[in-house]
């Protein structure tokens, strides 16, 4: 069974190929017509961001229900435009269908591969899932993104995020996100990504009944690739 189970994730793995060529391709292109905008004060979409995740609980990094029979894990870098396309695109399907149904809960864990810049950013995002916000201030940060290394990743920048979160003890946070604590769990999960064979971002791991502990998925190149290894999973 668990041979049969594994052909089967390589069969899923080498039938995205060609969608996820497809999906950089189509990033790259929205990326460079953006001419670099994003990445100031004036931020976009935060209500948009906010009715997506709305009634949906939130435990640290975790959104859906923790109970969830399947777990879907993203190791992603804040700065990574890829990233940006998944949570605006490929991912918010799942969320509405598989995460809001309990099916499945969607885990993010910081990845840093583009810059320094990408750690206090993702520390950050970890101070405010401490206080249950963590995936709003992930989605606004992803829609309000600039280009990567441009330098754009402020103090001004994140704290004018947090607040778009509704982050609710602003101050606690911007002591927990400067913290060695957090910082060093950006690190850690960035070596538990490269453990896992992964080497660019977003990545995706996932845990269920049916699978063989927590099992690499690289990059699925669609949101039905996503959806038939949660199928495969549970």
């Amino acid at each position: 069974m668990r041979a049969d189970r594994r052909e089967r994730l390589l069969r899923l793995a080498a039938g995205t190929v060609f969608l996820a060529i497809a999906a950089v391709v189509v990033l790259i292109v929205v990326d460079a017509a953006s001419n670099g905008s994003g990445g100031d004060t004036e931020l976009e979409d935060v209500a948009a961001a906010n009715r997506l995740l709305a009634g949906i609980p939130q435990h640290g990094t975790v959104l859906g229900d923790p109970r969830a029979p399947v777990e879907l894990i993203e190791y992603g870098d804040l700065q990574c435009p890829f990233c940006k396309g998944y949570s605006e695109e490929v991912l918010p399907p799942i969320v509405e269908k598989r995460v809001k149904s309990g099916e499945a809960s969607l885990t993010f864990k910081n990845f840093v591969i583009i810059g320094e810049e990408s750690i206090p950013a993702g520390a950050a995002m970890l101070a405010a899932g401490e206080q249950g916000k963590g995936w709003n201030f992930l989605d606004i940060f992803y829609r309000n993104q600039g280009k990567e290394r441009s330098g754009y990743v402020t103090d001004e920048f994140i704290e004018a995020v947090g607040r778009a979160a509704g982050v609710p003890d602003l101050a606690k946070w911007n002591l927990a996100r400067r913290s060695k604590a957090l910082i060093a769990e950006v690190e850690a999960t960035t070596e538990e990504a490269e453990r896992l064979g992964f080497s660019g971002t977003p990545s995706f791991a996932i845990k269920g009944p049916q699978s063989n502990g927590l099992e690499p998925l690289g990059t699925p190149g669609s949101t039905e690739a996503i959806e038939e290894a949660i199928e495969e999973a549970r």
